[in-house]
């Protein structure tokens, strides 16, 4: 085992994927001379050379369209987006092309391209930069969604996606780029559509999905330390497909759930995960479903009120109390 950071895990599954398929590449704004935005792709372009660590223009329709195609004919392009709002301009090649195409041709021809980025708040970059759509890409058929909170997930996760003969969506948080997790030397790929148990509780389930994930786990430990609640937490991981199973299984144990997510509360993830529970788990419950999200407004620029925009810790400690 050894300890990376999340950067480092994307990195390294771009990497192990381009030398296991040459017909893996990664396109994107800066990402060759570079290194990235971010730099989660330093290295890559000594690595793999210019024609497959691609320099783009500042054009998101155009490169995502030219990926498109490409994986059409056979590629398996890698598309990173600087930031997922600036994504919106692409919309029509990403949900209406990419996710129909396998559809539309009575499945004679595959898309298997991976669209990735980050796309959070809390960074005081203001409403443009600061959007968190998996909710819309998920409303889209044909599109695969994921949301990696640790290291170990963004790794695994990459790899599969990388792998898949569909459109993947892979939404990251620059905000867990520097967060660490321990990774076998082995090769290991986590598959679409599994949740995972980050903690065990008995007293009540919240499910979350990726930086959510990490605030709802020191929520935890704040309600396990000072009121003796014990706090289940539920990854989603993977947003489409997904674990249903895992979900309802932890809401009939606990009898109570909160729903956490960075997501803007009107048609969130949410609200998805609030209707099947109540579909499928019912009677089950022993109390409403509560939900923490943000704010419902765009993303505010001031530093100290985008920190209250978000969810917090105490934010989560005191939806749980309120549940009685």
């Amino acid at each position: 085992m050894r300890l990376i950071t999340y950067r480092d895990a994307l990195r390294e599954a771009m990497a192990e994927e381009m030398t296991r398929d040459n017909r893996v590449m990664l396109m994107g704004e800066e990402v060759g001379l570079f290194d990235g935005a971010y730099k989660v792709s330093q290295g890559l372009l000594k690595q793999f050379g210019p024609k497959r660590i691609i320099d783009t223009p500042i054009s998101e329709a155009g490169f995502s369209g030219i990926a498109i195609g490409a994986a059409m004919m056979g590629l398996r392009p890698i598309v990173e987006f600087m930031t997922w709002s600036f994504a919106y301009v692409a919309f029509d090649q990403v949900v209406n092309n990419a996710a129909n195409m396998r559809y539309m041709s009575g499945g004679l021809i595959n898309v298997p391209i991976v669209f990735r980025g980050p796309a959070n708040g809390g960074v005081n970059v203001g409403a443009t930069h600061s959007h968190t759509p998996e909710n819309l890409l998920a409303n889209m058929p044909g599109l695969k969604v994921v949301c990696p909170a640790t290291a170990y997930d963004a790794k695994g996760l990459m790899k599969t996606a990388i792998r898949d003969n569909d459109p993947v969506c892979i939404l990251e948080n620059t905000i867990l780029y520097n967060d660490k997790s321990e990774i076998p030397d082995e090769e290991y790929l986590i598959p679409l559509g599994l949740a995972d148990v980050k903690r065990e509780g008995k007293d009540l389930t919240i499910v979350a999905h990726g930086r959510a994930v990490i605030t709802s786990l020191k929520a935890a430990e704040i309600l396990e330390k000072e009121y003796k609640i014990s706090v289940e937490v539920i990854d989603l991981r993977s947003i489409r497909p997904l674990d249903e199973e895992t979900i309802l299984k932890s809401v009939r144990k606990t009898h109570r759930v909160l729903l956490v997510e960075e997501n803007k509360p009107f048609c969130g993830v949410d609200a998805q995960l609030a209707f099947l529970i109540q579909e499928k788990a019912f009677d089950d419950l022993d109390a409403p479903i509560a939900r923490v999200s943000a704010i419902d407004a765009p993303q505010i620029y001031s530093m100290p009120l985008e920190k209250l925009q978000l969810p917090s810790p105490e934010r989560v400690v005191k939806a749980v109390l309120a549940m009685g």
